[in-house]
């Protein structure tokens, strides 16, 4: 393991947890990320409720006991897992597939790498994958309950859940069906979504890496020819088309603030997990590994430092900026959560900063 990254991880953790740890409504054996750093009153007590943001602290967690395994991190781990469920009024499903997959992803990471078993939250999402998987309404599995929007933010990581889980059938199915209706015939993207038989055409980052993700393991699980060229495809698009001067491109704040950590945390799974069986696979594995520590090395030098901690920015190719407790803060509106005044402030901001950190240090392991 490379010990600048795994010292400039370490940092990351130290920051989110000083600046967003906090327990759940003063609960003892209860803790979980508050929203925004300068916290708010509302914020201090969760009053906010953003269900996938916690799932990826968990998932970002589980990055740094995998770095550097630690009892008292176990705790926290657990922690994170109780504290998620009571906040979610004791219940581990909601409204939105996308939301349901991330937890379903983190849970079972932290089942694999930290030994804490959630076999029935397990299972209890595993169903509502396997119930809303609908073909002849022209999916895919949908965006949330009763809506007629399919992609690729719900698609690919119930994919990785269900490969992970052992029912590659239906993650080759979902793979499957992202390539044929969601790629871009002329940047080899990934677009968001169909709704009601029309494509939405936007092209974010995190859609990339989910499907890369969902490839990557279907590579490494199944043998299947048909992935891994999938897999090079798409690499080699991201570094074209959205990653400047080979940095991924920002998002803003809300929930914006994950897509770039998403993405590199699929691309650090490409370098690390991609089977190399032809030379065009060690140029993905390469070009894959170069985005992650690219994107680290300018990060890490924009960032900002307060209190001996980084504070990363939204933008990972210019200069953090530090946030004040006025202001716009984040807030849900019509199933996403828009950025603060000054996207530094969200916590998704910071995770995607710590989970960058921890993909640098796992392409360099």
């Amino acid at each position: 393991m490379d010990q600048l990254w795994a010292n400039r991880a370490a940092s990351a953790e130290a920051a989110v947890t000083a600046r967003h740890l906090t327990r759940l409504w003063g609960l003892p054996g209860t803790r979980l990320g508050v929203v925004a750093w300068p916290p708010s009153r509302r914020d201090r007590w969760f009053g906010s409720w953003h269900f996938w943001w916690q799932a990826h602290l968990l998932d970002c967690l589980l990055d740094a006991q995998l770095r550097d395994p630690q009892s008292a991190r176990l705790r926290a781990i657990k922690r994170q897992i109780r504290s998620h469920w009571l906040r979610n009024v004791g219940r581990w499903i909601n409204d939105y597939y996308d939301d349901m997959a991330w937890l379903a992803l983190a849970l079972e990471r932290a089942a694999r790498v930290a030994g804490v078993n959630s076999r029935r939250a397990l299972d209890t999402l595993a169903r509502q994958f396997r119930a809303a998987w609908a073909p002849d309404e022209g999916g895919g599995i949908p965006w949330r309950r009763q809506d007629r929007f399919f992609n690729a933010p719900a698609n690919g990581p119930a994919g990785i859940f269900l490969a992970r889980y052992g029912e590659l059938t239906r993650a080759q199915q979902i793979a499957d069906w992202i390539d044929a209706t969601l790629i871009d015939p002329e940047t080899h993207l990934v677009f968001d979504g169909i709704k009601a038989g029309s494509l939405v055409r936007a092209q974010y980052t995190y859609c990339q890496g989910v499907v890369l993700g969902l490839e990557t393991e279907l590579a490494a699980r199944t043998g299947d020819p048909r992935h891994a060229p999938r897999v090079r495809r798409l690499v080699a698009a991201v570094g074209e088309h959205l990653a400047p001067n080979g940095v991924i491109r920002g998002a803003g704040g809300g929930d914006g603030g994950l897509f770039s950590g998403i993405t590199a945390r699929y691309l650090a799974l490409v370098a690390t997990v991609l089977p190399t069986n032809s030379a065009d696979d060690v140029t993905a594995r390469d070009t894959a590994r170069a985005l992650v520590l690219c994107s680290a090395r300018s990060a890490w030098d924009y960032r900002q430092t307060v209190d001996g901690l980084p504070l990363f920015g939204a933008s990972w190719d210019r200069s953090a900026e530090l946030p004040t407790a006025g202001g716009k803060q984040a807030e849900f509106v019509e199933g996403a959560v828009t950025g603060s005044a000054v996207a530094e402030r969200d916590l998704s901001v910071q995770l995607s900063g710590w989970m960058l950190m921890e993909a640098a240090c796992a392409v360099t392991g």
